[in-house]
């Protein structure tokens, strides 16, 4: 089960480097996403690889865990995306290994780790980082860090993402339309 997660997120790398080749950047970052679409729709789609800071990841000790749209691909999700979103615990031993991934990973402009949200650029991706202080729409996040799904890589590496019950909660807490419709999507997938 848990090298098909990562068997579909590269197939979904995959599937949107050819849905983008022939697509011109437009200056759309992702923090300039519509409710809708979602960052596919944006310049964060086009060159979006994942893989070298999942690495990265794992390689500091970080204990971030992949959320949105990533998450979802994980789960069995078929819309594409163009960002990276993470959830960290926001303790300083914690902080140190998402710097020290960020490095690995080519961050250029290190983030603010005391925010409770703060975007991020690497190589291959830009997201945003998140702790459980961020407002979820009422819901407790905390506990997603401990149930999260961990999937191996056979290069070596392990990938962690939130739970499928904890990711549906979390896009029906945050409510837009792209998170109904996906919530819905991974309904469907559980059953």
């Amino acid at each position: 089960m848990t090298q098909t997660a990562v068997t579909r997120l590269r197939q979904a790398v995959s599937r949107t480097e050819d849905a983008t080749r022939e697509r011109a950047a437009t200056g759309r970052r992702p923090q300039d996403a519509d409710d809708l679409v979602g960052t596919f729709a944006t310049d964060g789609a086009l060159g979006f690889d994942p893989f070298p800071f999942l690495q990265a990841l794992h390689k500091a000790g970080s204990h971030a865990v992949v959320i949105g749209q990533v998450a979802g691909i994980m789960h069995g999700s078929t819309e594409l995306t163009g960002d990276l979103d993470l959830l960290w615990d926001g303790t300083p031993a914690q902080a140190r290994a998402l710097r020290d991934a960020l490095g690995i990973a080519g961050c250029a402009e290190p983030p603010d780790l005391d925010l409770a949200q703060v975007a991020y650029r690497v190589a291959g991706a830009s997201g945003d980082l998140c702790t459980p202080a961020l407002s979820w729409g009422g819901l407790d996040v905390t506990a997603c860090l401990t149930r999260a799904v961990r999937a191996d890589d056979p290069s070596g590496f392990t990938v962690r993402y939130v739970a499928l019950d904890d990711l549906i909660r979390m896009r029906r807490a945050i409510g837009r339309p792209k998170d109904h419709r996906r919530a819905d999507e991974l309904e469907r997938l559980r059953t």
